[in-house]
């Protein structure tokens, strides 16, 4: 019979406990966007199909592929990610109640009461924090959260625009040799011509060997730019990770899309999206939240608990309430008096809030200042691109056609020829290397307002 009633009453109490402690997890804010968070797998948070973790490289790859090639393979990507996730395991940890604590008490001696000795005593107690403590406590943990989360947003726009910087790289290098084994091939033509005026005494022996020892420059270039090929492939190899002698196809081409936001617009979609200033305002909000927990701290914490005593029976017979157990529930509280110290932690939260405050300002007033930096750079790469594409490339061809008509009709010297070959191609690298400029300081926008566009 009294095994029965300390199994009922510890039952009792443990169900009471259990309640109270999923009473004060469940409904709470932050609890219920960590459920929504809790099952986001690696490649869903990248916005890429779980099927394309298959992605391979190769001649048909456009630069979507390298980056989602990237961001499935990362490893300091996948990190970042895996920090976020776990950050966010502690809301629940925190929003919960602590652990009930249960005591046994067996008298070695026996204290000898009336009703009868007593011989066991069963202690089973739970604290509850003051209201609020428990949903602070978590919100203060998904703000943390949320910069993490942040923070691997920041790296994986600068992984993409490190991905992009080095792929336009690869695209010029692809271009330069290009253009390059293009000025070898007419030069080649060149000293044929020179060759054969020089054969028929139309043409000093000096045109000849001009025409050599310019082969011979383009020749060292393009060597040059041919050895250079695996270092960049190797960079580029880097970031995908993939060993670095892993062969990379050229890429073929370069979007050349307008931006069609203007500069107002980009600012606010900085302002809104930029992952490095999210971060700034969730911190901004944690150390509010940490400043509502630390005023908590100046109220106690409560402690509610039921004590049991197992006693005999007397051994005076006839004695009223023979071996009866008594049953006992406790309360107790801490006593916060040390009240300067809760008013530091105060003050402390909120100068941490207002240098977070602060932080954020600086901190847009850097990125605005990079994306008017990249903006400027941006423009003046597509002013150079239309300079070089629509006027000084088909003037410098149609002046390289009517000087080498008129050489080989002996009016113009070869010198002139090589002089105008020379000119078309350094406008054509110059062409190339305005288009993949622009095409990086995009990025750089890109990399700054937080998604392509």
């Amino acid at each position: 019979m009294k095994k029965t009633r300390v199994q009922l009453l510890i039952s009792t109490v443990f169900a009471v406990i259990l309640f109270s402690g999923c009473s004060a997890i469940q409904g709470s804010d932050s609890l219920g966007r960590y459920k929504d968070l809790k099952d986001v797998s690696y490649t869903g948070a990248n916005g890429i199909n779980e099927n394309d973790s298959r992605i391979e490289l190769t001649d048909t790859s456009t630069l979507s592929d390298y980056l989602a090639y990237a961001a499935l393979h990362n490893p300091g990507l996948e990190a970042a990610f895996n920090r976020w996730k776990a950050s966010l395991e502690k809301i629940p940890q925190l929003r919960s109640l602590p652990d009930p604590r249960f005591t046994y008490a067996y008298f070695i001696e026996n204290v000898e009461t009336r009703v009868g000795p007593q011989l066991h005593k069963f202690d089973i107690s739970q604290t509850f924090p003051w209201f609020g403590k428990l949903d602070l406590l978590g919100d203060v943990a998904l703000e943390e959260s949320n910069i993490k989360k942040q923070a691997y947003e920041m790296l994986k726009n600068k992984l993409f625009y490190k991905v992009k910087e080095i792929y336009f790289e690869y695209y010029y290098l692809s271009q330069s040799i290009a253009i390059t084994e293009e000025n070898m091939k007419l030069l080649s033509y060149f000293e044929t011509v020179a060759q054969t005026k020089y054969t028929i005494g139309k043409a000093p022996q000096a045109d000849v060997i001009k025409a050599q020892v310019e082969l011979g420059k383009l020749e060292e270039r393009l060597l040059s730019l041919r050895d250079l090929r695996e270092p960049v492939t190797a960079k580029l190899n880097a970031v995908l990770n993939r060993p670095a002698d892993t062969p990379l196809p050229w890429p073929s081409s370069i979007l050349e899309n307008e931006i069609a936001l203007t500069d107002d617009e980009i600012v606010k979609q900085i302002i809104k999206n930029n992952p490095d200033l999210k971060a700034l305002e969730f911190k901004i909000e944690k150390e509010a939240k940490s400043r509502e927990l630390a005023k908590k701290q100046f109220y106690p914490n409560i402690m509610l608990g039921l004590s049991y005593i197992e006693t005999g029976m007397s051994s005076m017979p006839g004695t009223s309430e023979s071996g009866k157990d008594p049953i006992m529930t406790m309360l107790s509280i801490n006593i916060p008096i040390w009240r300067d110290k809760y008013r530091a932690v105060v003050n402390e939260t909120e100068i941490l809030r207002k240098s977070a405050v602060r932080d954020r300002e600086n901190r847009e007033n850097i990125i605005i200042a990079d994306l008017k930096s990249a903006l400027y750079n941006y423009r003046d790469a597509g002013r150079k691109k239309e300079l070089f594409k629509d006027t000084l490339i088909p003037k410098a061809k149609q002046a390289l056609n009517v000087t080498q008509t008129a050489f080989e009709s002996g009016k113009k010297d070869f010198l002139s020829l090589i002089d105008i070959q020379r000119t078309l191609l350094e406008f054509e690298l110059s062409y190339e290397r305005a288009l993949t400029n622009r095409a990086k300081f995009r990025a750089q926008v890109e990399m700054l307002i937080g998604r392509d566009f």
